[in-house]
């Protein structure tokens, strides 16, 4: 089959099925689910991948909520699309979790795009998506990396829904960090001089990281909490703990910024006395390494879908763990715009345009546009070559 004849067989297929692609963004949308919790989400799109042919394996990897389905037609290339369904807390009436990323949608574009080759020929390799959970919390991604199911894939495809389009948005590299001091309680009025104050480290530590940011880079991003500060104002607190998220644009600087804050909590252990303890409470993540390649290809692509305003422009950072992912196979990832310009994720005005008729429009689109770019990867060796070598050229890579 050529090029065309592929485009317009997807994209008839695309005009058949955007009502259940529609329905799977508004179904997630409806039953949103902390992460590590999507039960029913995981439930419900492995029932639509099997009734379309997929092989389905749920649990996937060490993930209750993970899930791996293939279609498989005869050797040739391996290409994925990455399914997240995981809600955030508190955003919901009476501070129930709900869809304020809009994974919701990102589940309907990567199951949807599967589900388009599924119903189309002309091709021949494995299609697979790949449910992620916990991408909120603890980095499904990265879980399911060291697991080794990156192992064996050409290529990755993955779109989010966000406040504008964009082909290259910025994701920082991101390290979890808890201190836990342990002191010795005593009355704060008639014995002080007996505590050691663990909130006081707290405190310090605070201190010596504000101090600290003069002396850093303009990408690097330190942003903490204190999650414990005692238990009574008239006793030493005898424990305390705080947590920080540290980014930075490229892992090895990251590095080298956390051990420094991490010298910080140190140094308030030291000058308090308190015993300081340190762990990362959640995975570490990358940063994001787009594929050249993919990303001029899904411009093409996108363009024809009907995303007449595609634009490479960078876009405010945060993270993701499909930055670790992208330094282990090419990646594709792009942002699909909705609203008016000025909502972001993460904001309680996102949840109404996540589900949002012009949200399932762009769904519809984005299914399309990563079916084709997949296509073109399943039945043109020469590009899958240049996707490849564009990764090893440009991309730290990283073994698990």
């Amino acid at each position: 089959m050529s090029e065309h004849s592929l485009w317009e067989s997807l994209r008839s297929i695309a005009a058949e099925s955007a009502d259940q692609i529609m329905d799977i963004s508004h179904y997630i949308f409806t039953h949103p689910e902390l992460g590590e919790k999507e039960y029913e989400s995981c439930r419900y799109l492995t029932k639509v991948l099997r009734e379309t042919g997929f092989s389905v394996t749920c649990p996937y990897g060490t993930m209750e909520t993970a899930f791996r389905a293939e279609l498989c037609r005869g050797e040739g290339a391996t290409i994925a699309f990455l399914a997240e369904y995981d809600a955030l807390p508190g955003y919901g009436e009476n501070k129930q979790p709900a869809h304020a990323c809009g994974h919701n949608w990102v589940a309907a574009a990567s199951v949807g795009a599967a589900l388009l080759l599924s119903r189309t020929g002309g091709w021949q390799g494995t299609v697979v998506v790949l449910g992620t959970p916990a991408e909120e919390t603890v980095g499904g991604k990265v879980i399911l990396a060291k697991n080794g199911a990156f192992q064996g894939i050409d290529a990755v495809f993955e779109m989010h829904l966000n406040k504008c389009n964009s082909l290259r948005p910025r994701a920082l590299a991101i390290d979890s960090w808890e201190f836990s001091f342990r002191g010795k309680a005593s009355h704060a009025a008639s014995a002080p001089e007996r505590g050691i104050n663990a909130l006081d480290a707290v405190n310090l530590t605070f201190a010596g990281i504000n101090a600290l940011r003069q002396q850093l880079r303009p990408d690097v991003r330190i942003h903490g909490i204190v999650t414990d500060g005692g238990s009574a104002v008239n006793i030493i607190p005898e424990s305390a703990a705080c947590r920080f998220y540290v980014r930075s644009e490229k892992r090895d600087d990251l590095d080298e910024v956390s051990r420094r804050v991490i010298d910080c909590a140190r140094g308030a252990a030291l000058m308090t006395g308190a015993e300081l303890t340190v762990r990362k409470f959640e995975n570490s993540y990358d940063d994001l390494e787009p594929n050249e390649v993919l990303m001029e290809r899904m411009a093409v692509h996108l363009e024809r879908a009907g995303f007449g305003d595609v634009t490479s422009a960078r876009q405010d950072p945060g993270s993701t763990d499909l930055g670790t992912v992208s330094h282990l196979v090419p990646v594709f990832y792009g942002y699909a715009g909705v609203g008016d310009g000025n909502t972001d994720c993460h904001e309680a005005d996102f949840i109404p345009l996540a589900d949002s008729p012009q949200a399932a429009e762009k769904a519809v689109k984005c299914a399309l546009a990563m079916a084709c770019g997949a296509a073109e990867l399943l039945t043109d060796q020469k590009l899958l070559s240049e996707v490849q070598a564009a990764f090893r050229r440009s991309v730290p890579q990283k073994v698990y």
